[in-house]
This record gives structure tokens, sequence and C-alpha cells, in this order.
């Protein structure tokens, strides 16, 4: 059966059906085997001494070529050898190459998906191969036909991406890997109002066309799968959870030490300072892990536990894509007696990064957390997590991130106002924390006020510069300068 296609959501083709032929023979029926490899060497352009050793064989069935262009079928049917054959057989071929090929996945030669979208959609696509039951008579000659079951074609798949936006994405984080050199980038952007995944892209690029031959961890759709610490983009959850619990309030002032000492954990800032006084919203804009812990400290453990659960952190999303990681949330009674001067700050703790987007659409919808969807149609209702107060809270706040002083202050874009949050985090290594291999992560929406785009870049790994600010927000601020005036989104 024809399989069916997959198409992004303006209908740009993904993923086809083409026809093609495979060719076979039995050996037993070749009565020259040596003249029949000469002519099908040249008609398939495969070795000669290949072919001969596979047409003298003694197996009463072989493949001689799999796939190969139907105009190059017709051509060995023209031969008309005795006991070489073809059987209409179509390929999957992918017309854009490396746009979104570890979302899309890839097709065996057999028809049947073996990864990603194609994988997880494979009884929908892949259709009904027709299928008879023939009586035959004692010298095998066929008498009647008992069982008929009709060819299907494959249903159609259409997806939320944008072929175009895709594009620009896969090409930004291209850059970052040409910079920075890391282990790899995943970026992802959606519609924080309804969930919609309008691009989702990953590094290195892999040529769906060429899948079997790329290496394992490049087909990998990382931006599900791979699981990190956040570092500092986790918290404006713990600053969420605080101000919905009403132990802060925006304006809160601490007095903060230099250094927070929790249990036997000394926690400091990434750049030295003295003692200041910050408030809650200065906390997140200057991303203040001193100041983070003292308010995860003030929600208190059983509370904090609570608040990142309900972000939806410790289980999947549910979007379509297969592979998706759950992340690692330690319950409370896992916890040691420095765990409430790590969690508060995205240390501790892993998430992938389709949680982290699904997470921040709460703080971009007015409270309102969206599940992530790639397949038109996928839309679910949302979920309220926090109130539309604290959600107007904690966005202007970071605000403040991209603002005079915060740690992003360079990402910006005429005539709009953004928000966001970068992150910096040491990668653990054997269990202890590295101080030479980071993630680094920028998260932010579009514009600010009422937004319509939610933007994620994570890079594992890169060489050289290693601050979120520097290494994930230009990524952050080349993609969305794109998509506000491609998407028609206009200032506020």
């Amino acid at each position: 059966a024809r399989r069916g296609t997959i198409t992004d959501r303006n209908g740009v083709e993904l993923a086809v059906s083409e026809d093609a032929a495979t060719v076979f023979a039995n050996p037993f029926l070749v009565k020259d085997p040596v003249r029949a490899a000469a002519q099908l060497a040249r008609v398939l352009d495969a070795p000669e001494d290949e072919l001969l050793d596979q047409l003298s064989g003694e197996a009463g069935f072989v493949y001689l070529a799999r796939q190969v262009d139907a105009d190059v079928g017709d051509e060995v049917e023209e031969l008309g050898i005795a006991g070489v054959d073809t059987v209409a057989e179509p390929r999957r071929r992918y017309p854009q190459d490396e746009l979104a090929s570890q979302l899309l996945g890839a097709v065996g030669t057999d028809g049947y998906g073996l990864a990603g979208l194609e994988q997880a959609y494979e009884e929908s696509l892949h259709g009904l191969d027709g299928r008879r039951r023939v009586v035959s008579d004692a010298l095998g000659d066929p008498v009647s036909i008992v069982e008929s079951e009709p060819v299907e074609a494959g249903d159609d798949l259409q997806l939320t991406i944008d072929a175009a936006l895709q594009a620009r994405v896969e090409d930004a984080l291209a850059k970052v890997g040409e910079a920075y050199d890391p282990r790899g980038a995943h970026a992802i952007v959606i519609d924080p109002n309804t969930g919609e995944v309008l691009s989702l892209a990953n590094w290195p690029a892999v040529d769906a066309n060429e899948w079997a031959g790329a290496p394992e961890a490049a087909r990998r759709n990382g931006a599900v799968s791979s699981s990190f610490e956040p570092g500092s983009t986790f918290k404006p959850f713990t600053v969420s959870g605080a101000l919905e619990e009403e132990v802060v309030d925006p304006g809160t002032e601490f007095t903060l030490e230099p250094t927070i000492t929790v249990a036997d954990r000394v926690i400091g800032e990434a750049h030295e300072r003295g003692t200041v006084e910050l408030s809650v919203g200065e906390i997140l804009a200057q991303s203040s892990n001193v100041g983070t812990v003292t308010i995860g400290m003030e929600l208190g453990e059983e509370r904090f536990d609570e608040w990142i659960r309900a972000f939806g952190f410790g289980e999947p999303t549910g979007v379509e894509a297969p592979g998706e990681a759950p992340g690692l949330v330690p319950p409370p009674e896992d916890y040691s007696g420095s765990s409430i001067g790590n969690l508060p700050i995205g240390q501790g703790l892993s998430v992938t990064p389709i949680q982290m987007v699904q997470g921040y659409s709460a703080i971009a919808n007015e409270g309102v957390m969206r599940t992530p969807y790639v397949v038109e149609g996928g839309e679910s209702e949302g979920r309220r997590v926090i109130s539309e107060e604290t959600a107007a809270d904690v966005s202007k706040m970071l605000e403040g991130v991209l603002g005079p002083g915060g740690t992003a202050e360079e990402a910006q874009i005429a005539g709009y106002e953004l928000a966001g949050k970068t992150g910096t985090a040491e990668k653990a290594i054997d269990g202890v924390y590295s101080d030479t291999k980071f993630f680094a992560s920028f998260i932010g929406f579009a514009p600010a006020e009422d937004p319509e785009l939610l933007v994620s870049v994570m890079v594992d790994e890169p060489q050289g510069s290693y601050y979120g600010g520097a290494v994930a927000a230009p990524a952050f601020e080349e993609i969305v300068s794109f998509a506000l005036p491609y998407l028609r989104i206009a200032p506020r």
C-alpha cells in the first residue's frame, strides 16, 4: 500500500512515497547467469561479479536491488530474463532532506516505520497491504480466489510544524554548532496559547534520506528525549510557587549575603558580590542563587515539591513524538539536608526541553498550562496552574532579564518587549558538578504582553563561552526576529 504523506501546517510535503521497483530472482530458473549478470549490471549500476554470485547461488529467492527508480524496473522487465522479475515497492523520500528529520524519523525498506512520527503513526500511515488467498489444483495452477482484501492507501498526517520557521530555527542551531562546537543543541517554538509546536529542532542535523548512515546520537530527538539539569531557567517556578503561597510578593526585599549555607553546602553567585538588598523581581532578573534559595527555603520542601509537579515536571508531557523522557524529580522523602539549597535553582533534578516549554506556557498564558502537540488536531484543554496575577507578576520579572542589568540585556528586538530567562548549569559527572562542562539555555516569550511565541534554546557542552546569555540567547533573538514578522505578530 502507498504510505500516507506527512506535511507541515501549510501543506509543504515533508515525507512522501514515490513509485519504485524491487528486482528479485529465482536462480534455479536463470539459464545463463553470466549473461544475465552482465545485462543487469548495466541497468542496475551494480557490480557484475556480485550479481553473478547471487544468480549462481542455491537459494530459491534473492533480492538483486531494492526500491530502485520505477524506470529502472521497467528496463529490467524489458530485458526479459527468465527467473528475474520485479515488483512495485514504493520507497519513502523526504523532500526537505534534513528538515525536522529527528521528529519525522524513518521507514525501513520493508515499508514499516522505524523511528519518530513514522513509527508512532505507523498504523494510520501504512494503510492496508492487499491480500489474496488462492486455491490451486494439483499442478499448482490457480483455480479460484476464496478470500481477497483490497489495498488501502495510508492516511496523510498534517503537522503543526511550519517548514519555513523550522528551517530558520535549524539554521540558528547550526550557527551555534559552528561557533561553540557543543555535543548537541535543541530548540522548540510553540504558541503558548494553544500548545501548538511550530518548530522542534535538533543539532547536529541528519538527512532523513540517509538515516541509516547517521550516528545514533544524532538520530535521537533530543528535544523530547534528552534530560538535563535546567539551572537558572528553573527559578521562575520556585518564585511562582512562593507567590502563590503568599510567602513573598513581587516587592518583598531580602538582605542577601554573598553566600548562603544549607546543611553542608555553601551556595554562592555566578559572579562574586558583596551583601545586597534585592527584591523578588530583582532576584529573578539578576538570577541570584542566594536569593532564589532563600525564597525556596521560605516555601519549604513539601510545598516546593507540590509546585514543581504542578508544572508537569517528573512525568512526560504526552507530546506525540516517541521516546519522550519523564525527567527525574526526587520526592521530599529522598531529599538530603542540602536538597532545598540546590533544587530551587534547578540543580539535583532533571528535565527535558519539551517539559520546560510546557512549564513556561503557564507563565506566558495567564497561568494556564498547555500540553505541547505536533500533529494537527491534537490540542487538549489547558490546565490552570497559577493565578493570572502570579503569571503577570512573573512575566514582568522576566522582562527584567532582558532589561538593563539583566542576564540577557543584549537580546533585544526593535519595537518589541521580550521576557525570558537565561540558564547556565554545571553538568553532574559521576555525582560531582563539573567546572568545565555546562548546559547553556534560554527560554523566553514574545511579545512580553499577550505573547504568541514561546521559544526554548538548549546547548549541551558548548566550548569556549558557556553562559546562557552568551551562547543561547543570541539564537533565541535570531529565531524570534524572524518569527515575529513572518507570523505577522504585531508589537503590543
